[in-house]
């Protein structure tokens, strides 16, 4: 067998050039304890968490491969759950940075997340119509609650209540009671999709947004459980609005409950209030407090309100009341207070309206105890503003406080250029030209530019030549960042510039169907004694269609012409005759590229192909099928036939010229890569997409074999398609309301799949055991009986020990889905074990959900077999006094805790595991009242 060639695999190195991705959403967090500062933003698959006030980046979640889509910091700031495209959901500590939970359980993308009060229940909304209720603590789901026809995009928890609300892209607004786990009411009055809501006014209130200017205020009444069923009713009817009982149309819900004494809440809507923006809700969202109500559409301006509180809501009133009763004395009219009342834009004030530089995507609040407002905004172009809103003022107004923008472009990156010693790289958009420095991956330069769509580095790396949309090409001098000449070189866009081998010139090709040379001369400048550099137009070739691309072969013998018409044209370089013609593309060549010998070149298309064609007859070699869409851009690596290609199918793949094999796929970009530039030594590749990112990847030491890289390619081929199998049925549930939170993964069937080998363990060493007994009592000595090595490795534990240790590294997220792929036959040997571990009080309250979960969904063939009776039986005993037990424990401990607290707070006077700062300023605010009644009746 003859040797097969090796590669060396290149691999990801850095992201860079992204302040923070659009997809997501920002959120304050707390670092060091401080809040208000600090910022979270989805950055592709990673978090960042940058300082405003500084403009630097001081923590990195890393994300595994999927873009985030969803975050939503803890209420102890402590943590910050992320979800993701792919429905995963990961939990990160803020203090070491590391994800500490994973929960599976969507199959779309997670739209919303929200902690309740405690932080102990995380609920997710996802673009899989599902809501699922996870319980943090004990890194579990609770349950799956189905009922939204399209995707979720909002939930929220009543801290008062066990309940929640979710809205959807199916204009519905559903109310959900959690101890039941069912839908029990839905609200109808949108006409669109319901894209943002908040709880204000103590959770009395609820506002919705749609896809108009109206934001939706409903009234929320919680009814008092009572036996008998009308008195909620009639309770409800003395406490509505006037207006909504002459005008029945306005209350714009729907009962869908059964039972009158099974309703929870009364919601009914008691008006709008109308938004500056006539398009859809993007945002919306309320501070902590719940006193600031913001939000804004799909332009570049935030609306802030101002929620009266009930104490300024009464002094208001009075205000008007007071207006009032002189109005009646100057007209001499009866007691006017039947007629006085606030109207919702009297308790709901338009505060302020805050311009951004570009179109919002998301926004945060806090509000500071001196009453300023903080807002971080997260801009479509790649910017973080932050801006500080003083609600005390006369006429409050935004001044802004911060502006993150040095770290990446405004726009999508087209064109790239490595320097010739491999330091510097260059990446231009529509508006700038930065270069960056490979080693810290920081903006050294950065110059203003016109659109961008080509570039490279003049020879001695000092100066930077960018083709241009407009037909331009601008020259820039580094040292000074500034622009030196700008040429009108073609007449329409300018789409590909080649540096000459020798150097000492480039060739430029453009819109206007013309191929031009130029050269680099010196000039005098008007300004300076010395010369500076120029370019100046030698030649033309003036061609039948637009120029797509061009390339000098190494020998400069011959040039390369890429063509609207689907064809690539050689010219000779001396005579600019004619020489080939390759065609074969089925829509237009985008890139190409020849090799260092100058034997071969190959070329991308849009049709999806890269062809390889030999430059001396002009014949193609290969044609490979390379991306699912069109192929970008194609660069040789230096000294080989090795290439690059880059595709709107947002992945960069290695090609083997020779053989005509693909060799690896770099995979990172979330969306269609625009660009990329090889260094010229090789060793790094670096790449621009539309998703804002930048990424720099490295050749590292470490061979790639081929047939290795295919078998890995078929193993994430066939995870993927477990992760799309239907889910398992539990018998017994329909596809009802509820469901289980989790799904199957091929982290739930490895799980499993463990379980089931560490059972046959047992089962076999039970088998030896017993023959060793037989062979010892014929023998009628002791002979030594042969330990495992599994259960030497684990320290010489016995089986069932061993099957305790597997059981227990199951994840606590993936325990019943892991359960619900066991197949029944090893199910009376686990309930065997379990009634020996829960006899000796090991690990009960993990055993006794499994064995809830396994009885559940294997009730009717655990009933049915007989020889488990006495097995169910024991289990009865065991588990009832083994949970008695744990439940004493835990209540002396409870109890004793108590005890601590009371001491502790009669000693010191303190407030123990409680905010006392409420408590303090709940009690100013009592004594402050006290004063004005006493002075009052003064």
């Amino acid at each position: 067998m003859g040797l097969t060639r090796q590669y060396l695999r290149y691999g990801p190195a850095a992201l860079f050039g992204l302040v923070a991705s659009a997809r997501g959403n920002a959120a304050f967090v707390a670092l060091r304890g401080e809040r208000g500062r600090c910022v979270a933003v989805p950055a592709c698959e990673h978090v960042f968490v940058w300082d405003t006030r500084k403009g630097e980046k001081v923590l990195i979640l890393k994300g595994l491969k999927q873009e985030v889509s969803c975050l939503c910091p803890s209420p102890d700031g402590l943590h910050l759950a992320v979800g993701y495209e792919d429905g995963s959901i990961r939990v990160f500590s803020l203090l070491s940075g590391e994800a500490n939970i994973t929960f599976n359980g969507h199959k779309a993308a997670v739209t919303a997340l929200q902690y309740d009060h405690l932080g102990g229940r995380l609920v997710s909304g996802s673009k899989d119509t599902d809501v699922i209720v996870w319980d943090v603590i004990n890194e579990s789901g609770l349950y799956r609650l189905r009922g939204h026809k399209d995707a979720v995009t909002q939930v929220l928890f009543l801290k008062e209540k066990n309940l929640l609300v979710t809205s959807g892209k199916d204009t519905l607004v559903k109310w959900w009671d959690l101890d039941t786990q069912h839908c029990f009411k839905t609200l109808v009055g949108h006409r669109t999709e319901v894209w943002g809501m908040a709880l204000i006014s103590e959770e009395k209130r609820l506002i919705t947004g749609s896809a108009d200017s109206e934001l939706r205020v409903w009234d929320i009444t919680y009814i008092q459980e009572v036996k008998d069923p009308d008195e909620p009713e009639s309770k409800k009817s003395k406490g509505s609005s006037p207006g909504a009982e002459e005008n029945a149309e306005e209350d714009e819900t729907l009962e869908l409950d059964e039972h009158p004494e099974e309703r929870l809440v009364k919601c009914s809507k008691v008006g709008s209030i109308m938004r500056e923006g006539r398009d859809r809700i993007v945002t919306l969202a309320t501070d902590r407090t719940g006193k600031i109500l913001a939000c804004h559409g799909t332009d570049a301006v935030l609306e802030v309100f101002s929620v009266l509180s009930e104490e300024e809501v009464q002094k208001k009133l009075e205000k008007k009341m007071k207006k009032a009763k002189k109005k009646a004395k100057q007209n001499s009219e009866e007691e006017p207070e039947r007629s006085v009342e606030l109207s919702l834009q009297d308790e709901i004030q338009r505060v302020a309206n805050v311009r951004a530089s570009s179109k919002i995507k998301s926004f945060d609040l806090i509000l500071s105890p001196k009453g300023e407002l903080k807002i971080v905004l997260l801009l479509q172009n790649n910017i973080i503003e932050s801006y500080n809103l003083n609600l005390s003022a006369q006429v409050p107004q935004a001044v802004r406080a911060s502006r993150i923008t040095i770290g990446g472009h405004r726009s999508d990156v087209r064109t790239l250029a490595f320097s010739s010693d491999n330091i510097a790289i260059l990446s231009a958009a529509a508006e700038s030209v930065k270069i960056w420095n490979r080693l810290t991956l920081q903006c050294i330069r950065t110059m203003d530019c016109e659109y961008a769509l080509c570039s490279l580095f003049v020879p001695g790396d000092r100066q930077v030549i960018v083709g241009t949309k407009t037909g331009k090409l601008q020259l820039y001098d580094l040292a000074s960042g500034s622009l030196m000449e700008t040429l009108n070189a073609h007449d329409g866009a300018v789409w590909s510039i080649a540096l000459s081998p020798d150097q000492r010139g480039f060739v430029t090709g453009g819109a206007d169907k013309c191929v031009k040379f130029w050269e680099f001369e010196l000039v005098k400048d008007e300004s300076s004694v010395q010369k500076r550099l120029s370019m100046k137009h030698v030649r033309i070739l003036q061609l039948d269609e637009d120029v797509l691309c061009v390339r000098y072969s190494p020998n400069q013998k011959l040039l390369a012409v890429s063509l609207l018409d689907c064809t690539v044209k050689i010219f000779y370089i001396d005579t600019l005759k004619f020489f080939l013609s390759l065609y074969g593309h089925k829509l237009p060549v985008l890139c190409m590229d020849i090799s260092y010998d100058g034997t071969l070149i190959a070329t991308g298309s849009a049709d999806r192909n890269v062809k390889i064609w030999g430059l001396d007859f002009g014949d193609c070699h290969r044609s490979l099928f390379a991306h699912d869409d069109s192929v970008m851009y194609l660069q040789f690596v230096a000294k080989s036939h090795l290439f690059f290609t880059a595709g709107k199918d947002s992945k960069i793949k290695q090609w083997d010229a020779d053989k005509f094999e693909h060799i690896q796929t770099l995979e990172g970009h979330h969306q269609e890569v625009w660009c990329l530039a090889l260094s010229p030594n090789g060793d790094y590749v670096v790449s621009a997409s539309h998703d804002k990112s930048l990424r720099l990847w490295e050749r590292t030491r470490e061979p790639l074999v081929l047939e290795e890289e295919r078998e890995m390619q078929r193993e994430a081929e066939y995870e993927e398609s477990v992760a799309k199998e239907e889910q398992p049925v539990v018998a017994g549930e329909t596809q009802g309301e509820i469901g289980l939170a989790g799904k199957k993964t091929i982290e739930t069937i490895k799980a499993a799949e463990r379980i089931m080998e560490a059972i046959e363990l047992y089962r076999e060493e039970m088998a030896k055991l017993m023959e060793h007994k037989a062979i010892c009592k014929a023998a009628g000595k002791e002979v030594p009986f042969p330990v495992n090595p599994i259960l030497r490795a684990y320290g010489n534990i016995t089986p069932s020990a061993y099957v305790l240790e597997v059981f227990k590294k199951v994840k606590s997220s993936e325990l019943e889905e892991s359960l619900l792929v066991l197949p029944f036959s090893y199910v009376p040997d686990l309930l065997r074990l379990f009634n020996e571990y829960i006899h000796l009080g090991l690990e009960v309250e993990l055993l006794c959900r499994a064995l809830l979960f396994l009885l559940k969904i294997h009730f009717g063939q655990i009933t049915g077999n007989h020889m488990l009776v006495t097995v169910i039986e024991n289990l009865k005993k065991t588990t009832i006094s083994r949970v008695s037990e744990a439940r004493d424990v835990l209540g002396f401990n409870m109890a004793g805790l108590q005890y601590l607290k009371r001491e502790i707070e009669a000693k010191d006077e303190v407030t123990f595991f409680a905010d006392a700062t409420d408590r303090f300023e709940e009690k100013k605010r009592k004594r402050k009242k006290k004063e004005k009644m006493v002075l009052a009746v003064l």
